[in-house]
């Protein structure tokens, strides 16, 4: 048991340390000021599980099924995507909170997180941790790390929304998609052109 516990500490602290600040953490942050927080947590604490469970089963292969560049390429889209339509909400008479359904924003978060950590630095070091360490521990630390930082980004960004008037964080979080577009825009060039 204590061998369980040090692996899964020592797995949640890096990747939890190399978490902090990510795009995805800031993807949280976004969709939660403009969503009902919890079913972005479901959604983000989802995709974390499914993407630690594929790093600890087929450590780095998981990331090769598709080229690095699709990848990229596809994440890019999907933020310029919800980077668009949040600053053509920011431009409306009447800027309204809409209420979408939960599962449609726990669908979202899901997918939006999904690709734009497949083959990313903590799935690689979660791979790699499991091929020297236990799975199951290795496993349980990341996930929690990605989970913990995922409930600051939320967190942060429920604060957000009660600070900020609805037209500027349209216009900040269609800033921020479109910055994350241009870099997994940037990436998809380079492992293209690589």
């Amino acid at each position: 048991m204590s061998d369980f516990f040090v692996t899964a500490s020592t797995t949640l602290g890096l990747v939890a340390l190399a978490e902090l600040g990510d795009k995805t953490q800031l993807v949280c942050m976004t969709l939660a000021a403009k969503h009902p927080p919890y079913p972005v947590l479901l959604g983000a604490v989802a995709a974390f599980a499914i993407l630690n469970l594929l790093a600890v089963l087929f450590g780095a292969v998981a990331a090769t099924w598709l080229p690095e560049w699709l990848i990229a390429a596809i994440v890019a889209m999907l933020f310029a995507i919800f980077g668009l339509r949040s600053l053509r909400e920011a431009k409306e008479e009447t800027v309204e909170v809409r209420e979408r359904d939960g599962r449609s924003v726990l669908l979202s978060t899901f997918v939006l997180i999904f690709l734009a950590e497949l083959g990313d630095k903590t799935q690689l070091a979660v791979a790699g941790l499991a091929s020297t360490q236990a799975a199951l521990p290795v496993w349980v630390g990341g996930t929690l790390a990605l989970s913990l930082t995922s409930a600051v980004g939320v967190l942060a960004g429920q604060t957000l929304l009660r600070r900020l008037p609805i037209p500027v964080l349209h216009q900040v979080s269609g800033g921020l998609f479109l910055v994350l577009a241009a870099f997994a825009g940037w990436r998809a060039f380079t492992a293209l052109s690589a």
